[in-house]
């Protein structure tokens, strides 16, 4: 009798030299069964599966890449609250892609993850008001969201808010940072469904 871990090596072999063993919709991308507890997670509403499902098409992982199937998983999980499906959902408007791109619609899913306390759709939400992409320019509230997210962060995220929250102050008078203090002392985040964006 052969030892097991030569029979196991003699199966990967096999498996090396014939390939799978049976052919995948995308040559290179086999389905996995975590792929396919993935997809009928999120087809039955799974917000978290369906954030999963929206990233593996944002990034071609197991699927061939497809913005606008992303867009799609992602606005279902939005719009019962997700707040990582609203940052992703405002990166694909902010960058066009899946879906036309509108500056609005970028900010207003970044907000709605911001709002949940998202330090990166918080960043990306100070970035729109300091560069005025889909709203005036107003570096007090820039500078509140920074410095919210440089307040929840940790590690190299936290210092790079830190250090965009000082290269923004440089731009502000002592007032303006004053009030963009007291806006991240007074603020409040909100949760899940009744954070989602209404049209």
């Amino acid at each position: 009798m052969r030892p097991f871990w030569k029979v196991v090596l003699s199966g990967l072999a096999l498996l090396l030299v014939t390939g799978p063993l049976y052919s995948s919709p995308h040559p290179g991308q086999e389905k996995t069964a975590a792929e396919e507890g993935t997809r009928k997670a999120a087809e039955q509403g799974d917000a978290t599966a369906q954030v999963a499902l929206g990233e593996m098409y944002h990034k071609g992982r197991g699927v061939k890449q497809d913005f606008a199937e992303a867009a799609r998983w992602y606005r279902t999980a939005a719009e019962q609250g997700n707040a990582d499906a609203q940052f992703n959902l405002g990166i694909l408007y902010e960058e066009g892609q899946g879906v036309k791109q509108d500056y609005a619609e970028a900010l207003r899913w970044y907000r709605a993850a911001a709002e949940q306390a998202l330090p990166a759709a918080q960043s990306f939400l100070a970035g729109m008001y300091a560069s005025g992409k889909g709203v005036t320019r107003d570096y007090v509230e820039a500078h509140m969201w920074v410095g919210l997210a440089a307040s929840i962060a940790s590690g190299d995220a936290q210092k790079r808010y830190a250090r965009t929250r000082d290269i923004l102050a440089a731009l502000m008078t002592p007032q303006q940072i004053a009030e963009a203090q007291q806006r991240v002392r007074e603020w409040k985040p909100k949760s899940g469904k009744q954070n989602a964006p209404e049209r």
